[in-house]
């Protein structure tokens, strides 16, 4: 798992974007001072405080979709670019674990089903084995 860190981190670093979280925290930190804004008008016009808060959430809804459009493309940006690594990164350990392949250095060994045959069967034939062999309910 540690093999594929450096270059995610290095990738991350040259497009400059924010990370998923950053993203996600900008756009609830921006909602939520909306909310309280709204709310702090209220109460300065003389609304009751639980009534402005109930006000301003319901009103900084539909203002936070069109106020923070770009916050929020920001953030389904980050969304799919960590949907699709983390989509690839399941492939490839998936294949890793068929043997569909290149074993890395110290994988193969580990993840290899042992002594089933491996030198007398082919690599798709011995996926199919090992995947009826390691998973008897699915």
């Amino acid at each position: 798992m540690s093999a594929p860190t450096p270059p995610q981190a290095a990738a991350r670093a040259r497009s400059r974007e924010p990370g998923l979280a950053a993203a996600v925290a900008l756009y609830t930190l921006a909602r939520v001072a909306l909310v309280a804004v709204i709310a702090l008008v209220l109460v300065l016009a003389g609304v009751p405080a639980l009534v402005a808060l109930l006000v301003a959430l319901v009103v900084a809804l539909p203002l936070s979709m069109v106020l923070f459009r770009g916050l929020r493309a920001r953030m389904e940006t980050a969304v799919a670019q960590a949907t699709a690594r983390r989509s690839a990164e399941r492939a490839s350990l998936r294949a890793q674990l068929r043997g569909d392949a290149e074993p890395s250095a110290g994988t193969s060994p580990d993840g290899a089903a042992g002594s089933s045959g491996e030198g007398s069967a082919p690599a798709s034939a011995e996926g199919e084995t090992d995947a009826g062999e390691h998973r008897p309910g699915q």
